[in-house]
């Protein structure tokens, strides 16, 4: 449980430290078992929850600490110094157009007080419809708890957060030596393929149109597309129209247990892991398969997963959809925090 907290300069110094124990402790006291984060500006009330342990040990705002955050487990968590997440606020460029035509406006207007009273008005409106606006626009990063990448997004947006581009090597051979580089596990493969007969009784997967349709519709506009160029939106635009000649292929490859060769080409696309790069290692091979291959997979992997038993453990976070590392890395740091 996370709670945010604010004691402004003028609260008393005795009610307000009690008012916030007493809301924790009923928290508490619901939740017995729970974990808690209480952060927030406490304005020199440092003694405001002895039981929980303090994570911020420097200054927060010049020589004083006046952001703590607290838990209720000791070690859980370490505080560094950051630089602030923004030094202003960046509004939206036509507020500060409008801020700016304003103050021009206050500055002609210096020596007449009705029309200066008027300038300052509109400023502040606008300042206040700027602040609306951004305060909005980030919030509209949150709303969805399951879109992930609209919330990181929204992070970014707070922190002002910026990539920079790695440099990558402009030698002509750099192509041709990480062919060889990723080829180099191919080249020592010296096995034939074979292929594996199915048994007589064995009940082929035959996929339906609307099964097919219903997965073109959904492809992903944002994924790369591979070696045959056909982007997502095509797919999902032409869904209609494509269903019936996908689900033949679909269920003859099924069938006859071969996958096209146009389907298994692979596009390798190499990712700089560092921002300097030194040797060919220091690039990720990401693939770049063709969409309709993921839709194929996609639609095996539907069935295969419902011939699956219901044993799954609830901590298992892979093959669990909406679940990543990140699940994973806050369940093990809750349940077991460091030092016990």
């Amino acid at each position: 449980m996370i709670i945010t907290v604010y004691i402004p300069p003028g609260a008393n110094a005795k009610d307000a430290p009690c008012e916030l124990y007493s809301a924790i402790s009923g928290l508490q006291n619901t939740h017995p078992d729970g974990l808690f984060v209480v952060a927030g500006d406490f304005n020199h009330h440092k003694s405001v929850l002895p039981i929980f342990h303090q994570h911020v040990n420097f200054a927060t705002r010049g020589a004083n600490a006046l952001d703590l955050v607290y838990t209720n487990i000791p070690s859980a968590y370490r505080a560094e110094p950051r630089p602030h997440l923004r030094s202003h606020l960046c509004y939206a460029n036509s507020s500060i157009q409008t801020a700016r035509q304003t103050i021009k406006a206050g500055s002609k207007a210096a020596g007449d007080k009705a029309a200066l009273r008027k300038a300052r008005a509109k400023l502040s409106r606008a300042i206040r419809e700027a602040k609306c606006a951004h305060g909005q626009s980030i919030h509209s990063h949150f709303r969805d708890s399951g879109d992930t990448r609209r919330m990181w997004q929204g992070i970014q947006a707070i922190t002002n957060y910026r990539t920079t581009p790695p440099a990558c090597d402009s030698d002509a051979s750099l192509p041709d030596a990480l062919n060889h580089f990723y080829a180099r596990f191919e080249t020592q493969n010296g096995m034939a393929t074979r292929k594996t007969t199915p048994p007589s009784d064995d009940q082929v997967l035959c996929l339906t149109a609307a099964d097919v349709r219903k997965t073109l519709r959904r492809a992903d506009p944002r994924k790369a597309a591979g070696p045959n160029n056909i982007p997502a939106t095509v797919l999902r635009e032409c869904a209609d129209q494509l269903t019936d000649v996908f689900t033949d292929i679909f269920n003859i490859s099924l069938s006859s247990a071969t996958v096209p060769t146009c389907l298994k080409a692979t596009t390798i696309m190499p990712v700089p892991k560092k921002s300097s790069v030194f040797c060919l290692n220091d690039y990720r091979p990401v693939a770049l398969t063709p969409i309709i291959m993921k839709c194929l997979e996609r639609l095996v992997m539907r069935h295969i997963k419902t011939l699956l038993p219901p044993s799954l453990d609830l901590l298992q976070f892979a093959y669990h959809p909406n679940c990543s590392t990140d699940d994973t890395i806050s369940t093990t740091v809750h349940l077991h925090p460091p030092g016990q």
